[in-house]
């Protein structure tokens, strides 16, 4: 039978994805990448522990199991990115990129080299073979789909990649995991990116990116705070903006005087930071995108026309319309206007439950006039 090299986090979904391929007849080998080095034994990167864990599953499973060091290429490919988008006071998405630089890349590569025809990993999609040319389904559990952190996916990466949690519900997953005597079969699903983890964003970011505190102004020009350096926050953030105190009187739109105040727009220029009160604050509000570097799982972008959109993981498909050619830069029209649509962050295009790619945004227009900067 075929070698299919797995990735093997520690985690239920991988350890089932290769139970699974087993029992499919499968010669499967397991890898352990490990991306991060600076602290991996501190309290927030549990690496040693997870390593621990996929051995163990490897062990039960009865399978070989491989740990390699991807930290050089996770350095270099994902985390430099990250640190260049948060400087420039963009809200990167790190789980994007390392899908297209390190698991379906440096490991796809390593997979190869050990004799593989496929790899595998616990994502929730699927891929489809149709007329010659692969298509990233989502998974069949909505609520775990993962295909928006694998819309940079190529068809050479498709043609490679199997998923096969991705036809199961994560509460069959579980229960698989528990009837075959895994582990790791009640695991807590691990939150955020390893070099993060559990710990407070504030104080990781600290020690990369140099602080420069600013003005925190209200819709109507007024100091109303200190921020701490704009790339600490994200557009739509409510909490750790030190004004909880601060009332505004005849506040609009779902505001008041005891309305919560969120980040609305990070002027670089001049390092300020503008808040607004209340939820729907038109600020927050955008009918219109703009995307930059594009990806298309079938190799070229699709028809202008009505598709679906997310500008968020967890969102649902919104509704949307594809403006003109897509080929250089991506414009999307949305037929509601859409809550915080962060520069930085990846806006990804469906046809169903089709994932046809997408980009990372790049502007975001007002739903309303309403909206210019006093």
């Amino acid at each position: 039978m075929p070698r299919v090299v797995v990735g093997l986090s520690g985690g239920v979904d991988s350890a089932v994805t290769a139970w699974l391929l087993k029992q499919q007849g499968y010669d499967v080998v397991g890898i352990f990448m490990k991306n991060w080095e600076d602290d991996d034994d501190s309290e927030y990167c549990s690496s040693n522990a997870d390593f621990v864990d996929a051995a163990s599953v490897a062990d039960v499973i009865g399978i070989e199991i491989e740990h390699v060091n991807f930290a050089a290429e996770y350095r270099d490919r994902v985390f430099a990115e990250f640190l260049r988008e948060y400087q420039a006071g963009r809200t990167p998405n790190p789980d994007v990129l390392c899908n297209a630089e390190i698991k379906f890349k440096a490991f796809l590569d390593h997979a190869i080299r050990l004799g593989a025809e496929k790899i595998a990993t616990g994502h929730y999609a699927r891929v489809r073979e149709r007329a010659g040319r692969f298509e990233l389904l989502k998974g069949l559990d909505d609520s775990k789909d993962q295909s928006y952190f694998l819309h940079r996916l190529n068809q050479a990466q498709l043609a490679k990649t199997l998923f096969p949690v991705g036809e199961l519900r994560k509460t069959e997953v579980r229960r698989l995991a528990e009837e075959i005597g895994l582990p790791n079969a009640k695991k807590k699903d691990s939150t955020g990116i390893c070099f993060i983890g559990e710990r407070p964003f504030r104080e990781f970011l600290n020690r990369y990116i140099h602080k420069e505190p600013g003005p925190i102004k209200d819709p109507r020009g007024r100091v109303i705070g200190q921020h701490q350096g704009l790339s600490f926050y994200t557009l739509g953030q409510r909490q750790g903006l030190g004004i909880g105190g601060v009332k505004e009187k005849g506040a609009q739109r779902g505001g008041g005087e005891h309305a919560p105040w969120f980040v609305a727009r990070k002027d670089m220029a001049k390092n300020t930071l503008w808040v607004v009160q209340g939820h729907d604050h038109p600020w927050l509000l955008s009918s219109t995108l703009q995307a930059d570097d594009l990806n298309w799982t079938a190799g070229g972008p699709p028809p202008p026309g009505s598709y679906a959109a997310k500008t968020r993981y967890r969102q649902s498909d919104a509704p949307c319309r594809l403006l003109g050619d897509a080929d250089s830069g991506l414009r999307l029209e949305f037929d509601e206007p859409q809550w915080a649509v962060t520069p930085g962050q990846s806006a990804v295009l469906y046809d169903g439950e089709i994932c046809l790619g997408g980009g990372v945004i790049s502007a975001a227009l007002a739903a309303t006039s309403e909206a210019a900067v006093a």
